[in-house]
């Protein structure tokens, strides 16, 4: 079967919400399993972090490889193995060193499918604007863990924490279907042969060295960082939060916190389609800067509600939900135009490294930050734990302007 370039983005499009739908299952399941377990906020934390550090491991590899194949035999291998993480946590974990272990199978299975599946698209997209693709396939990240929230939660409250996992696992078994049936294999002569990965392929050094020296494409790295850090912090503790704030306040949401988490997700999906369209009109560097600040002062105001009425709290919700994902697309897109063709691979690779080297920092670094303030019980902890994370994105943009990677003119 043969589709048009442009006709392969809506079945990758679906292909990632799948793959996606095991994002949030431990975020959702996090406070009973704190309970079962009798977990830390640092070790709750932790078990978050598996996931991205699972991806930190895989990624390198993944994205090497899928300069010397097909992208898509790397893809349906990554949807095979977050499967088997998701499986695992329902059917073998039962401490927090067997959670370690296959939420780190699970990111390591989202290592294979997210940089890849955007490479599926760069490889077989021949026409049109290719940033359009990339914004929107970057804004159904939203989606996919927005449902991962819905989902996730309904199945806690209906069977239990391990069924969430178990279901859930259908959800990127489908996205391998997905790939495996409805994009076809590349036939240029480039893809066939035996495949030599090298350890300096895996992790090219000397191509990121090249990557870092060009001040536009590690401005746009280190800002995905920071970006990711404040992101997966977020998200990995807003149903915890959510269920704090309406012990504090003593008033009952009108939606169940899961449900909530994965409603507030969804409106980061037209951010972040919005913000790349907002971007090409005043400059991606320009748009990057004032969305993090934003987004800085939207955390902060967020965890300072704690007590107030649920409508607040959910405002709030929505507005930081919104500036977080304002600059996503806008970051990787920039980082795909700007990098060099011949190391555009390493590029992408180095993004989506460091990028969820964030995602791993920041669960643990909100978690550590409740327990040294005073625990989960106290309101005070929660806006110490907010600002650890979003200190980031201030920093980066301080750093970067002084550094002059802003321009006035529109990338």
């Amino acid at each position: 079967m043969r589709f048009r370039s442009v006709g392969y983005t809506p079945f990758m499009l679906m292909a990632q919400t799948c793959a996606l739908l095991g994002f949030a299952c431990y975020a959702v399941v996090l406070a009973p399993l704190q309970e079962e377990w009798h977990l830390t906020n640092l070790q709750s934390g932790l078990i978050a972090s598996a996931f991205f550090f699972g991806y930190m491991l895989a990624v390198p590899l993944a994205t090497a490889l899928t300069d010397r194949v097909d992208a898509r035999k790397v893809y349906l291998v990554g949807g095979l193995s977050a499967t088997s993480g998701l499986l695992g946590m329902s059917l073998l974990a039962h401490n927090f060193w067997t959670a370690l272990l296959f939420m780190s199978i699970n990111g390591a299975g989202l290592a294979g499918t997210y940089m890849p599946g955007l490479k599926i698209l760069s490889d077989r997209i021949q026409s049109g604007e290719l940033t359009r693709h990339i914004a929107f396939y970057t804004a159904f990240f939203g989606i996919g863990t927005g449902f991962s929230y819905l989902c996730s939660g309904w199945i806690l409250s209906a069977l239990g924490w391990h069924y969430v996992f178990g279901i859930i696992a259908l959800g990127p078994f489908t996205a391998f279907l997905i790939v495996l049936f409805c994009i076809p294999p590349l036939a240029h002569e480039k893809w066939k042969g035996p495949i030599r990965i090298r350890l300096h392929d895996i992790f090219p050094v000397d191509k990121w060295k090249l990557v870092l020296m060009d001040k536009k494409a590690s401005g746009f790295i280190f800002g995905y960082t920071a970006h990711s850090l404040e992101l997966f912090a977020s998200r990995s503790w807003i149903v915890a939060f959510f269920a704090f704030c309406a012990v504090a306040s003593g008033e009952s949401f009108f939606l169940t916190a899961t449900t909530l988490a994965g409603v507030i997700n969804f409106f980061g999906v037209p951010s972040s389609i919005l913000g790349n369209e907002i971007a090409l009109r005043v400059g991606r560097q320009k748009w990057v800067c004032i969305v993090m600040l934003t987004s800085a002062v939207m955390g902060i105001a967020l965890a300072s509600s704690t007590g107030h009425s649920w409508w607040l709290v959910v405002a709030l919700a929505i507005g930081h939900a919104i500036f977080i994902m304002a600059d996503s697309s806008t970051l990787t897109a920039g980082l795909v135009i700007s990098a060099q063709e011949n190391i555009k691979g390493a590029a992408m690779g180095l993004h989506s490294l460091m990028g969820f080297g964030g995602g791993l920092m920041g669960p643990a670094i909100f978690g550590f930050v409740l327990d040294v303030a005073g625990s989960r019980a106290s309101s005070t902890a929660w806006i110490w734990a907010y600002a650890a994370v979003v200190i980031w994105g201030v920093l980066f943009v301080i750093y970067e302007r002084r550094n002059g990677w802003v321009d006035k003119t529109t990338a």
